[in-house]
């Protein structure tokens, strides 16, 4: 069945969020690890990014707030690190120094434009549908120059919860205007993006991008996914091709 729809996540599928941790997080280093070599700064990244312990995961399902996780990840990040302990005061210094780095790193990867164009070209309509909150999110498409072309629909705070549940695959699809078994979502999460998108009736599509995983995923986890009807592509590149749209 044709798609007439295309929702994406937005972090490390349309930005380069990793990037900007990256940007973001070396700013911490000079500021609370100063002995810490620039050749170390890639596993703040990997900690960041991994959050073993959940705490942006609990945020989606509505059981803390966002300071409250972020709050909680910079001090394991601190502690793993050797930097002192932040208290309320702290993490607010802290948090600001991050936010103004990690929003000076925001970019799109460089084949977002293309591939939306086309997409656009070829009648589908498109959007958003991301865990993180609206207005942060319209901000970060607004910097990147697409909002215009890609509008937020759904955020963590639209439902007051997000990704996987089914709900806000549902919500999206409606305020896309397309029914979710004509729609395809988009994201770089193999399970709370690809999976979660299939379980709710659209078609996951998961960009599996080199060096992009935030977690270790066994090839039988892949190929169980892939046989339920997840797609996985490497790139952006390849989606017009995967959704038979590309001239």
């Amino acid at each position: 069945m044709r798609v007439e729809g295309v929702l994406f996540d937005i972090d490390d599928t349309l930005v380069d969020t990793r990037g900007a941790f990256g940007h973001a997080l070396a700013d911490v280093a000079r500021r609370y690890l100063p002995d810490l070599p620039p050749e170390r700064y890639p596993e703040l990244v990997t900690v960041w990014r991994a959050d073993v312990n959940g705490h942006y995961e609990a945020y989606t399902r509505g059981e803390v707030g966002y300071v409250e996780q972020r709050w909680s990840r910079a001090n394991e990040l601190h502690e793993q690190f050797g930097a002192p302990a932040l208290d309320e005061d702290g993490f607010a210094l802290w948090d600001e120094g991050f936010q103004v780095a990690f929003a000076a790193g925001w970019t799109a990867h460089p084949e977002v434009d293309v591939v939306v164009d086309k997409l656009l070209a070829a009648g589908l309509v498109v959007g958003a549908l991301s865990n993180a909150d609206v207005a942060f999110q319209t901000q970060k498409l607004q910097r990147v120059s697409l909002l215009d072309r890609v509008p937020m629909l759904v955020g963590v705070d639209t439902l007051g919860f997000g990704k996987p549940d089914p709900r806000v695959f549902a919500e999206a699809c409606r305020r896309l205007g397309t029914a979710p078994e004509r729609t395809a979502y988009v994201g770089d999460e193999l399970h709370v993006d690809a999976v979660a998108a299939r379980a709710a009736g659209l078609l996951g599509i998961w960009v599996d991008r080199p060096g992009g995983r935030r977690h270790e995923i066994p090839d039988a986890t892949i190929a169980a996914a892939r046989a339920n009807g997840v797609l996985v592509i490497d790139t952006l590149d390849a989606l017009p091709e995967a959704l038979s749209v590309d001239d």
